[in-house]
């Protein structure tokens, strides 16, 4: 418990200063973040003896991410995307060569993995740009949804852990996350409303009705995405997806909620926020 606290409090202390640093260190931050995470996945899928493209697909993501970038910074141009050809087509290439007796499931896990890990990393990435109304810096960046999605997304964990613990008997999806209970889930809805209301004292220039709505889709598809990754672990029978966070296990498993919900989210505040 004590190396799960530590882990936590410098987890946290690394996570907000990406965010309080400027895009730049955002940017890169993320970059990193998201390629270590695909990293974490193909070497998930392979203790299985499925070997998807790893050089190839980490080339691949950190292209797709560096564009979303530049789009943000206004530097793309339609013949960056030209780039994403021979990196999809060299998939196909590879495998052609490799020898390999499941030829088409590598190919599929290398596409999964940038599908299931890079885009979502993407969309999280974005939301830091996506309040135009409130930018005040020079190059574009706004820390406040980041922000904001973070802090409900561990408001949630922390409401669904403690109202799980206090009050959880009915099982939310025993097969992929036993110790999961519709309690637990409500308790995550009303803790990370709560604290959605609280930052709405905070960041003034977001709609207190805009939040809330937020905080619901995070909480419904972060669980969503929890038992998504728990139910890849539970395909390759692995208990953590790695162990670089000591007493948390590895990146996909601190980042679980972010994969489903992140998309979502920027859905729905481009929606609402360029209404």
């Amino acid at each position: 418990m004590k190396t799960r606290a530590i882990t936590a409090f410098f987890f946290t202390i690394v996570m907000l200063g990406s965010i309080f640093l400027g895009g730049y260190t955002f940017t890169f931050f993320y970059l990193i973040l998201s390629l270590l995470a695909l990293l974490e996945f193909f070497k998930l899928v392979q203790t299985v003896g499925i070997k998807p493209h790893k050089s190839i697909g980490l080339i691949a993501a950190a292209v797709i991410f560096l564009l979303v970038a530049s789009n943000q910074y206004n530097l793309l141009t339609l013949k960056s995307l030209l780039a994403l050809i021979p990196l999809t087509t060299a998939v196909f290439i590879a495998e052609l060569y490799s020898k390999e007796k499941n030829p088409f499931l590598n190919i599929a896990l290398t596409f999964t993995g940038m599908v299931f890990v890079t885009m979502p990393f993407c969309f999280f990435y974005s939301l830091g740009f996506l309040n135009s109304a409130a930018v005040n810096g020079p190059d574009h960046y706004n820390s406040h949804l980041p922000l904001s999605f973070l802090l409900l997304l561990w408001a949630s964990d922390t409401g669904q852990y403690l109202f799980g613990v206090k009050f959880g008997k009915t099982p939310l999806f025993e097969r992929h996350s036993p110790k999961k209970s519709w309690e637990g889930f409500f308790g995550g809805v009303f803790t990370s409303v709560l604290v959605s209301y609280l930052l709405s004292l905070w960041f003034v220039e977001l709609n207190p009705l805009v939040l809330a709505g937020m905080a619901v889709i995070i909480v419904g598809f972060g669980t969503l995405g929890d038992l998504v990754e728990s139910m890849l672990k539970r395909s390759l029978n692995v208990k953590d997806s790695g162990n670089i966070l000591p007493g948390h296990g590895g990146f996909l498993d601190r980042f679980d909620g972010l994969l489903i919900a992140a998309p979502l989210v920027y859905a729905y505040l481009k929606l609402v926020l360029l209404s």
